[in-house]
């Protein structure tokens, strides 16, 4: 019997990754890690793959902070500065923070997949689709 002190470790496999999970278009989020797959209550992991020459639609993560890792590609992650318009250029091995409810989307202009790690704040992966980047972002 597990206790606060004694908790089970998890194995998810790389072929075990879900599909299952909120998604946007131009892009695939597989889900690793959440309340559904090993009864976390803190924290939502995975995997997005951006295909090359692709854009993701507007979106944000609710309440949720996110925090990205590049694993291999060059994917931009492009966001509303007021009227700006700001793209951060990405190589593998840099992160990315994405605040609460922050409207992004993620580009992939090379000519190979854009892969990264994705964390956040939650069990579950919350996304909430947007029509553009300056769109009115819902809050609760």
């Amino acid at each position: 019997m597990a206790d606060d002190w004694h908790g089970e470790l998890r194995h998810v496999r790389g072929a075990e990754l879900t599909g299952e999970t909120s998604q946007t278009s131009g892009m695939t989020r597989l889900e690793a890690i959440s309340g559904k797959t090993v009864g976390s209550s803190k924290l939502w992991t995975g995997k997005t793959l951006v295909a090359p020459a692709t854009n993701s639609g507007d979106h944000h993560h609710g309440e949720t902070e996110t925090s990205i890792y590049v694993v291999s590609g060059n994917p931009v992650f492009v966001f509303a500065d007021g009227e700006d318009e700001v793209r951060l250029e990405t190589e593998p091995g840099d992160f990315i923070f994405v605040p609460p409810y922050a409207p992004h989307r993620e580009e992939n202009p090379g000519d190979t997949e854009a892969v990264v790690v994705i964390s956040r704040t939650s069990q579950e992966g919350v996304v909430v689709n947007l029509p553009s980047l300056w769109a009115p972002v819902e809050r609760p």
